[in-house]
């Protein structure tokens, strides 16, 4: 379930709360709020963006190329269904 503006908690481990946008991949999120996140896949390399996922649910928009523990998501490629507690690998 969304917010009244549409938009899920994000909550980042020792860092800050920002929202994100049902339409837009979570790496897009992070970003449109100025939260640095590693990554490589634009330049044609999958998993330097791994997240550790704390809590809440996301659906991939594309089949993750890059092996990823349980408790792992690859923001570049999925969108939140809920709230979620994340933990950045920087």
């Amino acid at each position: 379930m969304t917010d009244r503006d549409n938009t899920y908690r994000i909550d980042i481990v020792d860092t800050v709360t920002v929202t994100a946008s049902p339409d837009k991949t979570l790496l897009e999120s992070l970003e449109s709020h100025k939260i640095d996140v590693q990554y490589h896949c634009r330049e044609g390399f999958c998993g330097a963006c791994r997240t550790t996922l704390l809590e809440g649910d996301v659906e991939y928009t594309t089949d993750p190329l890059a092996f990823m523990d349980d408790d792992e998501i690859l923001p570049c490629c999925c969108k939140p269904t809920n709230h979620l507690k994340i933990k950045l690998g920087f």
